[in-house]
């Protein structure tokens, strides 16, 4: 675990503690901080803000988010999955072995999270579209087309490495606007599962973006 992930954690288990606190002895004083969403700042929040509500509401966003990035991290799993037979830099192949292998794991944390609620829990096997409310497939941001995905199947050598990571950059900013939404939606991004889940792929995903622009500019 990266150490991004171990003070973003840390915050969040503060938060939690402090706000128990807060429930079972008011008189103490003790400040309650708030953490911020990704890119936003932390927040001390108020007397009656600070009070026990109950449990935290799950949105209809929630939902979207999980059974939405369900889907996205299906198209980086074929993407990664791509690259054993086809690529020829170590530095992409290792990113693709840990995508592959990290975001399996995400797919099942979701699927899970989705199954406990009685959610539908989308198939990553049978496509990466899920539907809208009113019926209509809805694609991801930052998600490749068809052709695209053609003609990353078809590359092989520098000219798959080349395609690999300018398609997974793009794909990797669109998780990042997703998460970006779930918490721009009013209510949504509380619960503690998705709270944690979020921030990591913000944290994890900004990352990776890094190091593959670095890989694909020859940066130190």
């Amino acid at each position: 675990m990266n150490t991004a992930q171990n003070v973003i954690r840390s915050i969040f288990v503060a938060f939690v503690a402090t706000l128990c606190s807060c429930a079972a002895g008011e008189e103490s004083g003790a400040r309650v901080v708030r953490p911020g969403a990704p890119g936003e700042p932390t927040r001390v929040l108020d007397a009656d803000e600070a009070q026990p509500t109950g449990s935290v509401e799950v949105t209809r966003a929630d939902v979207g988010f999980m059974q939405g990035m369900i889907a996205h991290h299906a198209q980086a799993l074929t993407m990664s999955r791509l690259a054993p037979d086809r690529v020829e830099a170590d530095g992409v192949r290792l990113l693709a072995e840990r995508i592959e292998r990290s975001q399996d794991d995400e797919i099942a944390l979701m699927s899970r999270w989705l199954a406990t609620r009685g959610e539908e829990v989308p198939d990553p096997e049978t496509g990466y579209q899920i539907p809208s409310a009113a019926g209509q497939p809805v694609i991801m941001p930052g998600m490749l087309s068809e052709d695209e995905l053609a003609e990353l199947e078809g590359a092989s050598g520098a000219e798959f490495d080349r395609l690999f990571l300018i398609y997974m950059i793009r794909h990797h900013e669109g998780a990042l606007t997703m998460v970006r939404e779930l918490f721009e939606s009013e209510g949504s991004g509380q619960e503690g599962v998705i709270f944690e889940f979020a921030v990591d792929v913000d944290s994890d995903q900004r990352i990776e973006i890094a190091r593959m622009v670095r890989v694909l500019t020859g940066s130190p």
